[in-house]
């Protein structure tokens, strides 16, 4: 099948999500979603604003807040005043987001082994420069 390419990362990116969020939901995690992801993946271990989570995620911000709003009912994040500005707030994880966080990033190293594996270290890692180039060129383009 020759696909082009946003057909290719669609489908990539749509196979490599739901193998992570099934991995996430078998390590414990059930009530995790991909949308979710939007946050926990930006977060940081001492919090963001959601306006940058919502820039470095690439989310408008009031999905950003949406998602952070169910986090914090799940018990995932929490909402502390930002000690820079005090009218501000940072979504912080709490011990479960972080939990989490860990695990998703343990089962990302798997993932990536796992298709190292299969087409070659060199060739994963030369993938993750062309996606990281690629994405450098369409930010500047906007």
């Amino acid at each position: 099948m020759d696909l082009d390419l946003p057909q290719a990362a669609g489908q990539f990116f749509l196979l490599l999500q739901a193998d992570l969020f099934a991995r996430i939901k078998a390590a414990g995690f059930d009530d995790v979603r991909p949308r979710h992801g939007a946050v926990l993946a930006y977060i940081g271990a001492d919090g963001r604003r959601v306006s940058e989570i919502a820039e470095l995620s690439g989310q408008h911000k009031q999905v950003v807040s949406v998602v952070a709003d169910e986090l914090e009912e799940l018990g995932y994040v929490e909402r502390r005043p930002d000690p820079s500005d005090g009218r501000a707030k940072l979504l912080v994880p709490t011990a479960r987001g972080e939990a989490q966080i860990r695990a998703a990033r343990e089962i990302i190293r798997t993932i990536e082994q796992e298709i190292g594996s299969a087409i070659g270290g060199h060739r994963l890692e030369s993938m993750k420069a062309s996606i990281a180039d690629a994405l450098e060129v369409l930010r500047t383009e906007r």
